[in-house]
């Protein structure tokens, strides 16, 4: 009787497939693949991918340098940055819709153009950025934790959403310049469970990168903590100084 099971797993999602066929992430017309775009909206579509500054992936211009001029002056705590996209209207509304409209499915797409730009070397850890208690009372869940549990099983890589705690609420960030963002986030922050990332490589999963004041304040207590190395990984960044602000 067992192996029966594949066959009805899969005639059960042809099925469902048929009568629920995939949409656009975007505008949600039938596409015809799962996690894709329409034309139109692919076309909006800026993926950024592996290119970029080597270490925290801002997109450089004219310049033939693996690694921009701020980090090598300044080397960050995060040693690799990546997003899949760059913030922009189309991608900024998939991270509202699942954010604020609980399209908990986008998750899945988000994962689906995260995880070729995640690096499993080594002993890693998906640790995604925590909301308060409070927010997440309200919301029901957190959207970075949703994310990183398809990378996780898209990757085979542990995810842990308790490791990072939010010990402080703070405002949202949105209009705050960027020091006004860095002393808003400043000790909000701590590791619940040391052992579980002493040595190891930490990949902080979130879904819109802006300033970097929310991920760089969580390095800090990650590193002090006992991590080995940080890296981040999100959906969207904020390539244009002039989007700080919405």
């Amino acid at each position: 009787m067992h192996r029966f099971g594949p066959l009805a797993r899969t005639c059960a999602r042809t099925a469902l497939d048929f009568a629920l066929p995939p949409r656009c992430a975007g505008c949600g017309i039938i596409v015809p693949d799962v996690h894709s775009f329409c034309p139109d909206c692919w076309r909006q579509v800026e993926f950024l991918g592996e290119s970029g500054c080597e270490c925290c992936g801002i997109p450089l211009q004219a310049t033939d340098e693996a690694i921009c001029v701020r980090c090598l002056a300044v080397p960050p705590r995060i040693a690799r940055t990546r997003a899949a996209v760059a913030y922009d209207d189309l991608s900024r509304s998939l991270a509202i819709r699942l954010k604020y409209g609980r399209k908990v499915a986008i998750a899945r797409t988000m994962a689906h153009y995260m995880a070729p730009l995640v690096r499993s070397e080594g002993d890693s850890v998906l640790v995604p950025v925590p909301l308060h208690r409070t927010r997440l009372w309200t919301r029901g869940f957190n959207q970075s934790a949703l994310v990183a549990r398809e990378l996780s099983r898209r990757l085979n890589i542990p995810a842990d959403p308790l490791i990072l705690r939010r010990t402080r609420r703070t405002p949202p960030l949105k209009g705050m310049s960027p020091l006004q963002r860095r002393k808003t986030v400043s000790g909000a922050f701590r590791v619940s469970n040391k052992q579980a990332i002493a040595g190891r490589t930490v990949i902080l999963v979130d879904d819109v990168l802006t300033t970097g004041s929310t991920a760089e304040a969580c390095a800090r207590v990650l590193k002090r903590a006992g991590a080995a190395r940080i890296e981040l990984v999100s959906w969207a960044r904020v390539v244009k100084p002039s989007q700080l602000m919405r």
